[in-house]
């Protein structure tokens, strides 16, 4: 999820710290696609890009590249990741085991890198504890006013326990109780994120495409 300039071009990531948004992204549904092209790409590349990504057929095949995944390339640069997005069916249920986090300290132990003022933009963060610290969390990667992303850790020596699935199915029902729509995407290559997906039983309706 990004934010958006005026003239429909992507400027940055809807995080509490703005990331890099890729110069180029298509989303190919069963049914549809959507792209974007970064606010600074010249506006004769960036008109040309949306002629052609406006003629890229659905991805009924995942698996596959972009029709014209040679093109885009030609025309932005840039390296290509890509991987599956994912919804939640509305019969997951989520485990009691959980509680919600809303400050830093109890985070510090196991997870580095937070500060203090990007808890109220990661809400709900939902953990398993032990000892009295999180040890696998699931919060709220990017969020907007109709979806939430998910964003999952889990401290090394507590992973394969099946945590990871625990705490995200937790934070899904808590995104739906505050009338959102809860997402999950992951790269590729990001095997243990894929477990995760399939462990919940998650529906792929997506694929992401980017040139980053």
């Amino acid at each position: 999820m990004v934010l958006f300039d005026e003239r429909g071009r992507m400027r940055a990531t809807r995080e509490p710290e703005p990331a890099p948004v890729p110069i180029f992204t298509l989303i190919r549904g069963t049914s549809s696609c959507a792209w974007a092209v970064r606010s600074d790409v010249p506006e004769e590349i960036a008109a040309k890009l949306d002629r052609v990504a406006a003629q890229e057929p659905p991805g009924r095949d995942f698996d596959s590249q972009p029709l014209h995944a040679a093109e885009y390339q030609s025309l932005a640069g840039g390296t290509v990741e890509s991987g599956p997005a994912f919804a939640f069916p509305s019969d997951l249920k989520a485990t009691s085991e959980v509680v919600v986090v809303d400050n830093l300290g109890p985070l510090a132990r196991h997870f580095r890198g937070w500060t203090a003022a990007e808890i109220p933009g990661r809400a709900p963060i939902v953990a398993i504890i032990d000892d009295g610290y999180p040890v696998s969390i699931c919060f709220s990667g990017r969020i907007s006013e109709i979806a939430a992303e998910a964003g999952v850790e889990t401290a090394p020596t507590f992973r394969g326990r099946g945590f990871a699935a625990q705490v995200t199915a937790a934070w899904a029902a808590a995104i739906r109780a505050s009338g959102r729509i809860p997402l999950y995407s992951t790269s590729l290559s990001n095997t243990a994120s894929r477990a995760v997906a399939r462990k919940l039983g998650l529906i792929q309706y997506a694929t992401d495409w980017h040139l980053v």
